[in-house]
């Protein structure tokens, strides 16, 4: 009787290659190549070498240098004698068709750039109709200034006519459409579909919001991974998919929430990042206005990360793009269980790095920073969660007696 021997199945590898240059320095390019190995292992790659290269910027033709792609050949090549095959190759950058062209030409193996890496990972994470509508919209958007490397091994059709023709005519003569054009009409066309489709899907979700009622809305914002569906499940008791990957939530949840006599709405919406391609900004419209109607603002952030402070900036910009800068706003810093720090030495006389101010150091100053509205939990712990509360409710309460005055929701609960 035959055997089968079932192998297991092994994880795509990728080299991660970033630039070192004036505008970014090694300790931030060592904090950005993380977070692109993060996002390689939330879409099931594992990282098993880096490259970083100083430049003055990035090369027009293959990103980095010729000898840093050589350096980088030649690592693949040993690799594949080793019997141990590289996948792939990820910049952090986003590339362009000619950039991704020659390094293809000269490594051999899948070239992916950040926005390609991150539009794969949507593309995993859409559950709805919605959501994958905006991902495929996003990709075909992606792909269209890069269509003509998808097409090297045609050429194109030869022109004049008769026995003399245009040199290379013989036997190409015909519509006088290349593939190339053929691809890109049919790719223009489908955007036009999708377009449509998200409008309708719009003008749908429009009609949902103003079925809502009088009610407060509050959106739960932030960069990506940073508990915001984990602080709703809590405060909201639902169950929305909650996991250390980024980008775990691509749709927005929308729940009734009651705190003592006040109903309110509280949406959890998708996270941002850095870098974050225009054209998923574009794409995820209708996802987004939840944050621009939303009339109260909770920023969650993630303080056990060591460059948050930079995520609050990145998070407060694009926030600003979407048109909301001026929108009421609570930070909510979460993770404070995950929260580490290491006390500078009593004969150290140097200035104090992010590394060596506590917790309660941190609390003073951006309590004071924010005057007020400033919170620190753990939505894993459970901590601070009732004064999380009380602040939500006394918030949101505000804003309700401004914009219904007459309305009967807030009868008195002593009353009661």
């Amino acid at each position: 009787m035959k055997e089968f021997v079932i192998s297991e199945v092994k994880a795509e590898t990728a080299v991660l290659v970033g630039l070192i240059t004036q505008q970014q320095d090694e300790a931030k390019t060592k904090e950005y190549l993380d977070e692109l190995e993060f996002l390689a292992d939330t879409a099931g790659a594992v990282t098993v070498k880096r490259f970083t290269q100083k430049v003055q910027g990035p090369s027009q033709v293959t990103y980095v240098g010729k000898g840093k792609l050589e350096e980088i050949r030649q690592y693949i090549k040993e690799k594949e004698d080793d019997d141990e095959p590289v996948g792939m190759v990820i910049f952090d950058d986003e590339l362009t068709a000619k950039q991704i062209r020659n390094i293809e030409a000269e490594l051999k193996v899948k070239i992916l750039d950040r926005t390609s890496l991150i539009l794969d990972i949507f593309a995993m994470r859409a559950q709805t109709a919605e959501a994958k509508t905006q991902v495929e919209l996003a990709q075909y958007r992606y792909m269209l200034p890069r269509l003509q490397r998808l097409w090297t091994h045609l050429e194109r059709q030869g022109g004049g006519s008769g026995s003399g023709g245009g040199k290379g005519s013989v036997g190409l003569r015909g519509p006088g459409e290349t593939q190339l054009e053929m691809d890109r009409r049919i790719i223009l066309h489908r955007i036009t579909l999708l377009k449509q489709r998200l409008e309708e899907i719009d003008r749908q979700k429009t009609t949902q919001r103003k079925n809502r009622g009088r009610l407060i809305r509050v959106a739960l914002v932030g960069y990506t991974n940073v508990g915001k569906s984990t602080m709703m499940n809590l405060l909201a008791k639902s169950d929305v998919f909650a996991e250390n990957k980024l980008f775990a939530t691509l749709d927005t949840t929308v729940r009734k929430m009651v705190i003592d006599n006040l109903p309110f709405l509280l949406a959890d919406t998708v996270g941002f990042i850095r870098k974050l391609p225009t054209d998923l900004v574009d794409s995820f419209k209708s996802t987004l206005d939840e944050v621009r109607e939303a009339d109260l603002l909770v920023h969650v952030v993630d303080i056990s990360h060591p460059d948050f402070e930079e995520q609050i900036s990145i998070v407060e910009k694009t926030l600003a793009d979407l048109g909301c800068a001026e929108k009421p706003l609570m930070l909510v810093f979460n993770k404070i269980d995950a929260y580490t720090w290491t006390p500078q030495d009593d004969d150290d006389l140097t200035p104090p790095t992010k590394e060596n101010v506590s917790l309660e150091d941190l609390t003073r100053t951006w309590m004071a920073k924010m005057q007020g509205d400033c919170l620190f939990i753990s939505a894993k712990q459970k901590e601070n969660v009732d004064e999380l509360r009380e602040v939500l409710y006394r918030r949101v309460r505000e804003l309700h007696v401004q914009k219904y005055p007459y309305n009967d929701f807030l009868y008195n609960i002593e009353e009661e």
